[in-house]
């Protein structure tokens, strides 16, 4: 037995009303949104052609990451619009500007892209910081590896310096005898005149300053440094606060290992005139 359906007229009609009321607002917004379907694709095509940072696929896909990734596409801009601009300034004028950051800063700088990178090694804004941080005295010198590596090693040799006196202040005769090379030739020479030799009396002779002595705040001022290939000296003056006194300091140290050690020291009294005081401490 068969079994036929057909639809009346009446139902058809309502079926063709159905489809084309879905199919009616697809179409409206397909013709409303092929103009701006065009207008990306051209210029998705341009960006494409011309092979410049906007058009990189590799940012485009970090922008596309979210905000986070937005800032630093927008950031690495900026670096490269202020390296532009860097580069466009005369040699002079690159030093002037370089001269008003510090150290850190000028090594931070040199960490962004190349173009900062050879504004921040230039050998003479690392000459102009050497003078502003140390002494004027050295202008005459041709460092064989730079004004960079002799500002780092002179820096370094500060700072051996400064740890000097903080071992003082501490008392630590352990530290001490670390900063000391460990050889016969050593001496140290105390502003009393007591004149000691080789690594055992000098560390001997510190042990009994600290046990005797209570710890001196010294106040360092006039450092003055120069440094060789593995050798180096300080000279200072150094004040005590607590009698009014003050002495002439030299340090000398020798690079060994990798390492600075001291292997010299000589203080003597700084003498003054009738009525004259040492600078005020504060």
């Amino acid at each position: 037995m068969e079994i036929s359906f057909t639809f009346s007229d009446y139902e058809y009609f309502k079926l063709l009303s159905l489809f084309l009321a879905l199919m009616f607002p697809f179409f409206c917004s397909l013709l409303f949104f092929f103009p701006f379907i065009i207008l990306a694709f051209s210029q998705s095509n341009k960006r494409k052609a011309c092979k410049c940072v906007c058009s990189s696929s590799d940012l485009m896909a970090r922008m596309m990451n979210g905000v986070g990734e937005l800032m630093v596409v927008e950031r690495e801009r900026q670096q490269t619009v202020v390296a532009s601009m860097m580069e466009q300034l005369v040699p002079e004028i690159t030093t002037h500007v370089l001269s008003y950051l510090d150290y850190r800063s000028l090594c931070s700088l040199s960490m962004t892209n190349s173009s900062m990178r050879r504004a921040a090694n230039d050998d003479n804004a690392w000459k102009t910081l050497y003078h502003k941080d140390f002494t004027t005295e050295q202008d005459g010198i041709r460092p064989g590896n730079g004004w960079k590596a002799y500002y780092a090693a002179t820096r370094a040799i500060v700072n051996i310096n400064h740890r000097f006196f903080d071992i003082i202040r501490e008392r630590s005769i352990i530290q001490m005898g670390q900063l000391w090379l460990n050889a016969d030739y050593v001496k140290c020479v105390h502003a009393s005149g007591d004149i000691f030799t080789g690594y055992t009396r000098v560390i001997r002779s510190c042990q009994l300053a600290f046990n005797w002595e209570l710890g001196i705040d010294f106040q360092i001022q006039d450092v003055s440094v120069r440094v060789m290939s593995d050798m180096a000296w300080v000279t200072m003056k150094a004040y005590i606060a607590m009698d009014h006194s003050g002495l002439n300091l030299t340090n000398v140290f020798e690079f060994h290992n990798g390492h600075w050690f001291l292997v010299h020291h000589h203080s003597s009294e700084m003498m003054f005139n009738d009525g004259e005081l040492p600078p005020l401490l504060g």
